[in-house]
């Protein structure tokens, strides 16, 4: 049975997006098979993978509203052991109209199922939002990683995320752990970051990964070529980084 892991933060601009692609690519290398689902309507991890929006045809939006079946959505990409289920912008109507729909919070977990002999991990990127998207990729995980930015904006949003967990487990997904909290974008020389840190060490420290993710000029190329880091240039800061987190994973899971 394949572990469902869901990134998820509801503030933006945290690096989730590109920890969802290079985290899945990261496993995919040390031979697990992994399917990435994109269920964020901005489809950045499918562009991500190398994915051409334009010729997809069933997205995560047909799949969550039932007009797909999961089995018949999923791509195989250029990469080794990576899978994908691709988003588009019609995802965006989904928060709408899954309130229309029967056990709506738990239709992305229905369509799961039948994948889950198929992989070893299933990874899900989520919106930047804690709406009706993200309470289905919650209900339908095993556990979260939360990547967040050493800034005290975090830290807040935070304790929401942490609020809205605890609301999940109580009401849709009694299994729901936090696997762990990935900082990303760091820059050691700020005071700040160490901070933020320490903070976080109070409170959490069995869950932080012990690799940080480096603010690094090739993790912002690697989108643009459609390729997760590694391939875009493997000796990489940030695709050892990635590499080491997808080891350190592994081993707690």
């Amino acid at each position: 049975m394949a572990k469902i892991i869901a990134l998820a933060n509801q503030k933006g601009g945290v690096g989730k997006t590109t920890s969802a692609v290079n985290i899945a690519a990261s496993v995919g290398l040390l031979g697990k098979r992994v399917l990435l689902v994109d269920f964020d309507p901005q489809g950045n991890a499918t562009s991500g993978v190398g994915i051409n929006k334009k010729n997809v045809r069933n997205s995560s939006y047909e799949v969550v509203i039932g007009q797909a079946d999961s089995e018949h959505s999923v791509i195989k990409t250029q990469f080794e052991n990576l899978w994908a289920i691709p988003s588009k912008i019609s995802l965006a109507g989904a928060e709408f109209d899954l309130y229309n729909l029967e056990n709506r919070e738990y239709r992305l977990k229905d369509q799961l199922i039948p994948l889950s002999d198929q992989f070893d991990y299933i990874f899900i990127d989520c919106p930047p939002s804690l709406g009706m998207l993200t309470i289905n990729a919650l209900t339908a995980a095993d556990g979260i990683i939360i990547p967040m930015q050493c800034e005290y904006y975090a830290l807040e949003g935070l304790s929401q995320l942490m609020h809205t967990i605890r609301r999940i487990k109580q009401l849709y997904n009694r299994e729901l752990e936090i696997v762990g909290i990935l900082i990303t974008m760091y820059n050691g020389r700020l005071i700040l970051s160490s901070q933020v840190i320490a903070e976080l060490k109070k409170y959490y420290a069995d869950k932080l990964f012990p690799t940080t993710i480096s603010r690094n000029i090739k993790l912002t190329e690697a989108p643009g070529f459609g390729t997760p880091v590694f391939y875009h240039d493997k000796f990489s800061k940030g695709a050892n980084e990635y590499y080491k987190v997808a080891e350190e994973l592994l081993e707690r899971i």
